[in-house]
């Protein structure tokens, strides 16, 4: 499993959203990389030891169409060590900004002007590749913008295990070991309605709302009739109250977090975050908004850097300014085609999100029976794909597969710390709980993240003490 033709991949939403997941392919020579694409040195950067490389991959010459990537070579033995592609998803978050400077990647900006070291970087343990995809997002781009409409995709919970299935199926020595997905949109009734009760566990929500969630409107069905633009009257209505209560001044994907309070656009941006979470924004007029929306209040917030513990919270924010910087572009090999901006989330594709409801959760069982490592993974402070929806998927997966647990639902440790829950299903599927993490874990609990990832490239039980 650790010689120089192992394969992972990982991939992530994380972005609920935004979401995460892994895919790994054999190890590249550094030599195959185009020497005008070495990363010389990033601005702020401090001195490191290994290699780096950013730049583009044409995926397709008539369209004008490419695929921006940033390469990190492993800190130590990068020949035996095995390459994970990581992509991010949202839909639409790049895995460079969010993957690498937020989350696992060797370096994070501070106040947008320098770069300080990741001791948790997962470079420690693999050569890492980010790539942002599909054009549209990041760096990456096409020439015709009408492929910025069509995007059929939706979020890595998806196509994560989709292009591991098309490798597996494509007969090609590829030698892919093994796919990981954190906080994943597998199956969308379980998903989304997991969030009704994790909003009343958590105190989010009051007793009377949740019974109108489980009796009236649950958040399916609000997911399904704001993708159609028919949202009912007495959906909206619930929609109106859970919103409320929700409050603006929380992090759906982190609630035990802090926010940024960087500005007035980030507090509005907060309460559209929340919208975002049924997407009924994308439906709603603008005359709607002031029933949810009341971004006045937040008029006298100065901008100041909210530090939880050693977790900065405005780490998103510090990266879009890092890589808006045209010093660091040219750096990073990048250039900026059809937009003005470089954002962390794509503003200009445009997804087909009935594509959300298709669920993959029968394309992970097949990698499963194909005899693939699958690793599925939650921070469980999410609130937008709850750890809680995914464990009773895995588990279902799990007996619709005839497995039966090799490990029993137990603690694991980081340290001395309790670092999550886990258990496992025979040979090769493996679900675990990080606790304390956010959607995008290793940004919340980096130590607990680099420990689950370990274990998940040497195929090891995670640690009982």
């Amino acid at each position: 499993m650790m010689d120089t033709e192992q394969k992972y991949g990982l991939s992530h939403w994380t972005l609920h959203n935004y979401y995460k997941k892994c895919a790994t392919k054999p190890t590249p020579r550094i030599e195959s990389f185009p020497e005008a694409y070495k990363l010389v040195r990033l601005p702020g950067q401090p001195h490191v030891s290994f290699q780096q490389f950013s730049g583009y991959i044409t995926v397709d010459e008539k369209q004008h169409r490419s695929l921006f990537y940033y390469f990190v070579e492993a800190e130590t033995n990068p020949a035996s060590k095995p390459l994970v592609l990581w992509l991010n998803g949202g839909p639409g978050c790049s895995s460079v900004g969010a993957g690498a400077f937020v989350e696992h990647g060797p370096f994070r900006p501070t106040k947008g002007n320098n770069l300080v070291r990741n001791e948790y970087s997962w470079n420690k343990e693999a050569n890492m590749l980010y790539l942002e995809s599909p054009a549209g997002v990041g760096f990456s781009y096409s020439a015709n913008q009408t492929f910025y409409s069509n995007v059929n995709d939706a979020m890595t919970g998806h196509y994560v295990p989709q292009l591991a299935r098309l490798i597996i199926r494509s007969k090609v020595n590829f030698n892919l070991k093994g796919i990981a997905i954190g906080n994943p949109l597998l199956e969308f009734n379980t998903d989304f309605n997991a969030q009704d009760h994790y909003y009343w566990s958590h105190g989010l929500i009051s007793d009377s709302t949740y019974q109108l969630l489980t009796s009236v409107c649950n958040n399916s069905k609000l997911m399904r009739e704001a993708m159609t633009g028919t949202v009912s009257t007495a959906c909206f209505g619930v929609y109106i109250k859970v919103e409320k209560e929700l409050s603006g001044s929380v992090d759906l994907y982190d609630v035990t977090a802090d926010v940024c309070l960087s500005s007035n656009q980030s507090q509005f941006k907060i309460f559209n975050q929340q919208l975002s979470r049924s997407r009924l924004h994308e439906y709603l007029s603008p005359q709607v908004y002031p029933q949810v929306l009341q971004p006045d209040s937040f008029k006298d917030q100065k901008r100041t850097k909210q530090v939880m513990g050693k977790v900065d919270v405005c780490l998103q924010e510090e990266t879009t300014k890092y890589l808006n910087r045209k010093d660091v572009q040219m750096a990073l090999h990048a250039r900026l085609v059809g937009v003005t901006n470089w954002h962390i989330c794509s503003a200009v594709l445009e997804y087909d999100k009935t594509n959300e409801e298709i669920p993959t959760i029968h394309v992970v069982q097949s990698l499963v029976k194909s005899g693939l490592t699958v690793l599925v993974y939650s921070g469980d402070q999410d609130s937008v794909i709850p750890f809680t929806g995914t464990r009773s998927l895995v588990n279902k997966l799990a007996k619709d597969l005839r497995l039966k647990p090799t490990v029993p639902y137990r603690a694991w440790f980081s340290g001395k710390q309790v670092g999550g829950w886990t258990q496992v299903y025979g040979p090769n599927l493996t679900f675990a709980t990080i606790r304390g993490a956010s959607h995008t874990a290793p940004t919340t609990q980096p130590k607990r993240s680099l420990l689950l990832f370990k274990a998940f490239l040497e195929k090891k039980p995670l640690p009982i003490v």
